[in-house]
């Protein structure tokens, strides 16, 4: 009950209403990335309530059919797209369960977050924005399809999922950008490669003593979006040092950093072993280290620190073989992170990068996982190349994940003209038409749905895929106004 009511007190007086109402209701259901059946239950619960037409397929992903508003039946079927999904961060201090707790929402002046975890916005809105058309009985427009897709955080599968029999619309808004005043008509593709070591490791030693380091306080932020923030990497930075501490022989235990593929990684943990003599040692290297790249960093990470602290000696930890422990930090120095290529067509836009994203220790093995991202399918294929080949070349097995599509922009889209015209109609200025270095669904569906004509719109996010995660609340009215002054306009 307590958390109903500071729920329902972060969104207290919040225009419009129906959004954040549905906002709401829907942060307090768990919809991490494959456990999105409660959340696909509910879209349905609700088309029910509301005497709406409505399917699910075997992936989890629904569609809502609702009948044109009145005079507007020969209009032509416009689809809402948005995805059920969300990433599922927290701070390490957070308690918090993402299968069973809701989110905490926090409102602080024009900004609304969650108290030490992902909001959830991204893509939340879009879902609230879809569940407040459905039960808007005033609105005008023509035949519309409300689609809900699942697990796009994760690999954008629920839309590589779709049947393509199961939209009748060949005109789609997709509410996953995250720039109120932009309109996206471009989005790169992607694909995950992933190394993994076999590990050998000697017998415990209690003459070494096992020292715990943490690399923490970065910003982390989305692997497309963020990637030219030069924010730090948590997993390059403890690589980095644990090469520094190589020169005390410090043997590796293990290695823990990152968690989602597509989020720059915020923290990471090792465990080392070290001479007893050798403990003063490693503290004052890490503490140089530790000064050497926070000036690197600057005021882009004002929170930046690794640490350092000797763990109970009682503690037995196998140290990974030499060889093997050179091979991992080798590679890892050598892999190579961020962004590779602006694009020479549209200012500002990344055109290539990416992003190494986890690494982790399972009982006899190392894997890393990193993302790779393009709006040009040679240039993929190439960064792609360019990392699987530094693995090989470092002793890992590769493997990949299937690649999704980009979105190659249409400037003379129709549903881009009547969008365009509706803004400026709105707020007296155009708005800025681009295109975006992360993966939408707009590039699966534009192929799975021949001559579907899209865009891509949303309010203000910052800080989406980790615990920054924020929306600016002003901006969803306006989001707000903008969508449905499409739908008016929609033929």
């Amino acid at each position: 009950m307590k958390g109903e009511l500071l729920m329902s007190a972060a969104i207290e007086g919040l225009k419009p209403e129906l959004v954040w109402k549905y906002f709401a209701e829907i942060s307090r259901i768990p919809r991490g990335s494959k456990n999105e059946a409660a959340a696909s239950r509910y879209v349905l619960d609700c088309a029910e309530r509301l005497g709406l037409e409505a399917k699910s397929d075997e992936s989890g992903n629904v569609v809502v059919r609702k009948p044109a508003s009145q005079g507007r039946s020969h209009v032509s079927s416009v689809a809402i797209q948005g995805h059920l999904d969300m990433v599922c961060e927290k701070n390490s201090d957070k308690a918090h369960d993402f299968t069973r707790d809701p989110i905490e929402l926090v409102r602080k002046g024009n900004l609304l977050m969650a108290n030490g975890t992902t909001l959830g916005a991204d893509n939340g809105i879009a879902v609230a924005a879809s569940l407040a058309v459905m039960e808007d009985r005033t609105l005008e427009h023509g035949p519309l399809e409300l689609l809900f897709t699942v697990d796009e955080e994760t690999g954008l599968t629920g839309a590589a999922n779709l049947s393509p029999d199961f939209l009748i619309s060949r005109t789609l808004l997709n509410l996953d950008s995250e720039e109120e005043g932009a309109i996206y008509v471009g989005c790169s593709g992607g694909k995950d490669t992933l190394g993994t070591w076999k590990l050998r490791f000697d017998e415990p030693s209690s003459s070494l003593t096992p020292i715990q380091l943490k690399v923490s306080g970065l910003k982390g932020g989305h692997s497309g979006l963020d990637i030219d923030k030069g924010r730090g990497n948590a997993i390059k930075i403890m690589n980095r040092t644990i090469m520094a501490l190589e020169e005390i022989n410090a043997r590796l235990a293990s290695i823990a950093g990152g968690n989602k593929h597509n989020a720059i990684p915020r923290e990471c943990e090792a465990v080392l072993l070290v001479k007893p003599k050798s403990v003063t040692r490693a503290e004052k290297i890490v503490n140089v280290i530790n000064e050497t790249v926070r000036k690197e960093f600057g005021s882009v990470e004002p929170d930046l620190l690794i640490s350092i602290a000797v763990l109970n000696t009682g503690n037995q930890f196998s140290p990974v073989r030499r060889a093997d422990q050179r091979r991992i930090t080798k590679t890892i120095s050598a892999l190579p992170h961020g962004v590779i290529k602006m694009s020479s067509d549209i200012a500002g836009l990344v055109e290539t990068s990416t992003n190494l994203a986890v690494i982790e220790t399972a009982q006899d093995s190392v894997r890393v996982a990193t993302s790779q991202r393009s709006s040009v399918a040679s240039e993929l294929d190439e960064i792609t190349r360019t990392v699987s080949s530094v693995l090989e070349l470092g002793g890992a097995t590769v493997s990949y994940t299937d690649a999704y599509p980009g979105w190659k922009p249409n400037m003379d889209s129709p549903i881009l003209k009547t969008a365009k015209d509706a803004y400026t109609s709105l707020y007296g200025k155009e708005p800025e038409v681009k295109a975006i270095h992360a993966g939408l669904e707009c590039g699966i569906i534009g192929e799975k749905f021949h001559g579907m004509d899209m865009i891509s719109f949303g309010p203000t996010l910052e800080g989406v895929h980790s615990p920054d995660e924020r929306i600016y609340i002003d901006t969803v009215e306006r989001f707000w106004n903008f969508l449905l002054e499409i739908l008016r306009r929609a033929e």
